[in-house]
Parts: structure tokens; C-alpha cells; sequence
């Protein structure tokens, strides 16, 4: 018997996140001590027919799903109702399990404000993954309520693409003071790409992320962002599959911000 962690993504690289190895390590812990293997595999975006494939398995006990989308949701096959859970958006049938990224956006964004930044650009997360959307309208609630610039660069999680970001922020917005990215691995990207251009960080342009890995806070600087309690989200996702008993459609898991040097 196994629980199959299927996480959507537009190709198989999506597996090599450390987000990715967070859940799966979580998931082995809940799943070791009932004998139950874990299985890791990648769901094709725009083609998630592979769930109904794990619903006819009869050695499939359960599915977590990542990166989850309407359209998977669509795709969730009535075998699997009952043992199949989401880190991430949810439905009627799919219970979701999630951090507050809206109230940890929140709690950074006013965090920059009140350091005096108003020119704050973002750098997304993947613009397909539903909840990653969730921190974008939260930035753009707060920079429009306070008569700011909306800012937005489309990221997708990763350093590389955070570099990148950065510099094309700097380039159509000169005057940009903050860069608030969706993960930390995006800032940490665009603090090496700052610094690389002889931009002081947080002197000339302040750094913010999301997630807390463990390198934020041993990064240089150290890297001002909000909690994410993966390896709590997966455990309690995995147990719910598991037990197989009736859960909230919405379990929802805090995130508080955590300052330090960046920003």
C-alpha cells in the first residue's frame, strides 16, 4: 500500500523542488508507523487523466495533491473521494490544507510599507497556480488602498528566475525601493542578482520572501520574510487521508512574519 503525492506542474522538473521533498518527508513520517509506502509523481497540468489511473489502483490507498488547479480538481475521479486530500486550493470533494499566505503577505507588505518603502514591486509565483494568486490580490489590495504603484513581475518559485526578475523590475521601474517575491529561493535569486549590479540590499532596495526556509535566516543579509509550516500542512493532510474520517473543506495554517535584515 502506498500514498501517491501527485503534484501538477507544466513538466517533470517540478519533482526537484526542495517544496516538493518538504510534503514527501512529511507524508513518509505520518505514513512509516501504518506500514504505508509513499510514491511521488508528476500530474501533466494540463492533462491530470493520471488521476483516475491511481483511483483503480487498489494498492494506492490515498493521494495528496500539490500545485493543484481547477482543473485537477476536475479531474478527481469519484474512486478517489473520501482518500484524496489538497495542499493547496480544494473543493466540495477534495479537502484543502494550506498556510494563510494572504495574512503572511499581509504582514510583510505592511512591513516594507512601514520601513518607508512605497515603491514595492512583487515577483509572483507561477501565474496558473491558484493559490500563489492569493498573494498577489493581497498585494495588490494593500498598494491600491494606500494609493501605491501596482508592480507585478511573474516569477516561478526559483532563485534563477528571481535574479531575473529583479533586474527587469529595475529596468522598467528605476525607482524601485522593495522587491517582495512569493518565495524565499526568488529572493534569495534576487538579492545575488542586486548585489551583483552593486545594489545594496536593504540600503538601496529592500528584499522580502515567503516561506522561511532554513537558509533565510543565514543568508546575507538575512532574509526578512513569513513562516510557511510545510512539514505541518503535509503531516496534517496525510494523517486526514489516512484516517479517512470527515474533515473541514478548509483547514487553513498561520503564517507571522519574520524580520530580519533584508527589508
Amino acid at each position: 500500500m502506498r500514498l501517491v503525492v501527485a503534484v501538477a506542474g507544466t513538466d517533470a522538473t517540478i519533482l526537484d523542488d526542495p517544496y516538493v521533498d518538504r510534503v514527501v518527508s512529511a507524508a513518509a513520517r505520518v505514513c512509516a508507523p501504518q506500514g504505508v509506502g509513499v510514491a511521488l509523481e508528476w500530474l501533466p497540468r494540463n492533462a491530470p487523466a493520471n488521476l483516475r489511473r491511481l483511483g483503480d489502483d487498489r494498492s494506492v490507498c490515498g493521494v495528496l495533491l500539490i500545485n493543484t488547479t481547477e482543473r485537477v480538481l476536475d479531474a478527481v475521479p469519484a474512486t478517489l473521494r473520501g482518500r484524496i486530500a489538497s495542499i493547496g486550493i480544494g473543493s466540495a470533494a477534495v479537502p484543502s490544507f494550506d498556510v494563510d499566505n494572504v495574512a503572511g503577505s499581509d504582514a510583510v507588505l505592511r512591513h516594507l510599507h512601514a520601513g518607508g518603502r512605497r515603491r514595492i514591486v512583487m515577483v509572483t509565483g507561477p501565474r496558473w497556480l491558484s493559490c500563489a494568486e492569493r498573494s498577489v490580490t493581497a498585494y495588490q489590495v494593500l498598494m491600491r488602498a494606500a494609493g501605491l504603484p501596482v508592480r507585478l513581475v511573474t516569477g516561478d518559485f526559483t532563485a534563477a528566475r528571481g535574479g531575473r526578475a529583479a533586474l527587469e523590475a529595475l529596468t522598467r521601474w528605476p525607482d524601485t525601493d522593495a522587491i517582495y517575491a512569493a518565495s524565499d529561493s526568488t529572493a534569495l535569486g534576487a538579492i545575488a542578482a542586486l548585489r551583483g549590479r552593486g545594489i545594496r540590499v536593504p540600503h538601496d532596495v529592500a528584499v522580502a520572501g515567503f516561506d522561511d526556509i532554513p537558509y533565510a535566516a543565514v543568508s546575507s543579509p538575512a532574509l526578512t520574510t513569513a513562516t510557511h509550516p510545510v512539514g505541518r500542512i503535509a503531516t496534517a493532510a496525510a494523517t486526514a487521508v489516512l484516517e479517512g474520517g470527515r474533515v473541514p473543506p478548509v483547514t487553513a495554517f498561520p503564517s507571522t512574519l519574520v524580520a530580519r535584515e533584508s527589508a
